[in-house]
């Protein structure tokens, strides 16, 4: 099968960028798996294992034909401009504003699904080979926050106040001691490190001795790629029980609650989880190769001709305004 993949984005992203990432991953783990991937992708982007088109608007079907293209997964960008070229799309966020969805959308968690008001999904899955090996015996590390510190829904706040409580230095990956970003904010917590914007290699020198992620998010959160990262160093994770986290953190893997003094409580012993037993679910659920492989089972299922939900989806806007409950 032929793939190509479209995103209205530069290719390889710096630093963060959770979508250019999950499509660098899928792209790479099709083709292992025997297939093949052209990404469309804004000008100046560049691959090193596949081809890349730039993408100046609509895809026609005579590109798709001239290329040899099977079938269109769009994650960003125009749908392709005629109908009867195969094509699906990842609807990556939560929507702003009520929405008519195309019937190929697929959703990046069960819960996302529902909340849109579909059935299709799938979970992000992460590269292995873009980290360290995990050092799955390690112990006694900081706690990690992984996310934006910025952005509110986030929850910070939220994320010090457990590591507070359960008596150890948290690590701030994703943001600085004094924001003027999104208001004015400085934060004088001296438990907490910050560490600023970081590439994945900096990262994954926090995570992998990290004594738990704490990400007490205060949405519904699509797909934390976060969660999936701290999985893979064998790490637990500490959250709210908002959005696809409750599918994707178990009671092996972590623990979930809107309450500090309960997520504390849990994070306080990390003997409790079983590194080991936390990668294996990585593995198994998270990976690069799982998630292209639920992908090719849908891809199939269009080329045969059959819509993934019987007509177009009226999605609700599913980004309020409000926070989520915290206890703090």
């Amino acid at each position: 099968m032929h793939i190509g993949i479209v995103i209205d984005a530069t290719l390889p992203p710096r630093l963060y960028g959770g979508t250019e990432r999950v499509v660098i991953w899928l792209g790479r783990a099709l083709i292992e798996l025997g297939h093949k991937v052209t990404y469309f992708a804004r000008p100046g982007s560049r691959v090193e294992f596949a081809a890349c088109e730039p993408l100046s608007g609509p895809i026609s079907a005579a590109t798709a034909k001239q290329l040899g293209i099977d079938l269109f997964h769009v994650h960003a960008g125009a749908f392709p401009d005629e109908s009867g070229v195969p094509f699906c799309t990842t609807m990556h966020g939560n929507a702003h504003d009520p929405r008519q969805l195309h019937p190929n959308t697929i959703f990046v968690s069960q819960d996302h699904a529902h909340r849109h008001h579909g059935t299709a999904f799938v979970h992000n899955g992460m590269d292995e080979r873009d980290y360290p090996a995990p050092d799955l015996e390690a112990r006694g590390g900081h706690f990690t926050f992984l996310a934006k510190a910025a952005w509110k829904v986030k929850n910070l706040s939220g994320a010090l106040a457990v590591a507070r409580k359960a008596g150890a230095p948290i690590d701030i990956l994703g943001g600085h001691r004094v924001n003027l970003k999104m208001g004015f904010r400085i934060t004088l917590d001296p438990n907490a490190r910050f560490h600023g914007m970081v590439d994945d290699k900096a990262k994954s020198r926090h995570l992998k001795p990290s004594r738990g992620l704490i990400f007490p998010v205060l949405w519904h959160e699509p797909f934390g790629v976060a969660v999936a990262e701290a999985m893979y160093f064998g790490v637990p994770v500490f959250a709210t029980p908002y959005g696809s986290l409750n599918e994707l953190v178990t009671p092996e893997t972590g623990h979930l609650s809107a309450s500090a003094s309960e997520l504390a409580e849990a994070a306080r012993d990390e003997t409790r989880y079983d590194r080991r037993a936390i990668h294996a679910y990585w593995r198994e659920n998270l990976s690069a190769r799982q998630m292209a492989l639920k992908y090719l089972d849908y891809y199939q299922r269009i080329l045969d001709g059959e819509m993934l939900h019987p007509g177009p989806i009226n999605a609700p806007s599913t980004r309020s305004h409000d926070l989520m409950p915290w206890l703090p």
